[in-house]
């Protein structure tokens, strides 16, 4: 059981995060929340994101300990345009979807797309590589000053 256990926070399990997320990989993972749905050693990598974020994160605990405080930084109101790629032999889902909201600390809105190439053994997700658009988060937050 996670912090985020049946709640409406960003990963919660009537967020809007999640609910895309659990979308996208219905009939492949199963979970209560999004960290439920995360193997114990899950591996994920940020490809592309943001400066002072790490690029690789290993295991269940150190992803919730990653998103512990998330809801102070950014609100995100709803989740859409999602695309499902599978390949089910290898038993690997691309998601490409959009999240919008806004920054907590600024008010400024938030609009940003991702893709996610997701690895799932047993039904749950072993490896998560994450691609973002790090200009959405740096005009949200209001980065560089001006």
């Amino acid at each position: 059981m996670t912090k985020y256990i049946s709640d409406s926070s960003n990963f919660g399990a009537d967020g809007p995060f999640f609910r895309i997320i659990r979308e996208g990989l219905k009939g492949l993972a199963d979970g209560e929340d999004y960290f439920d749905l995360l193997a114990d050693d899950v591996v994920i990598e940020y490809v592309i994101s943001v400066p002072g974020y790490p690029s690789r994160v290993e295991g269940r605990r150190a992803v919730i300990d990653l998103y512990s405080g998330y809801d102070d930084y950014m609100a995100v109101h709803t989740a859409d345009n999602l695309r499902v790629y599978r390949d089910p032999e290898a038993s690997v889902a691309v998601l490409e979807y959009e999240v919008h909201g806004e920054s907590v600390l600024t008010g400024r809105p938030y609009n940003n797309r991702f893709a996610s190439i997701i690895t799932v053994k047993d039904r749950k997700v072993t490896h998560w590589r994450d691609y973002l658009d790090p200009i959405a988060v740096f005009d949200a937050s209001g980065w560089p000053k001006r």
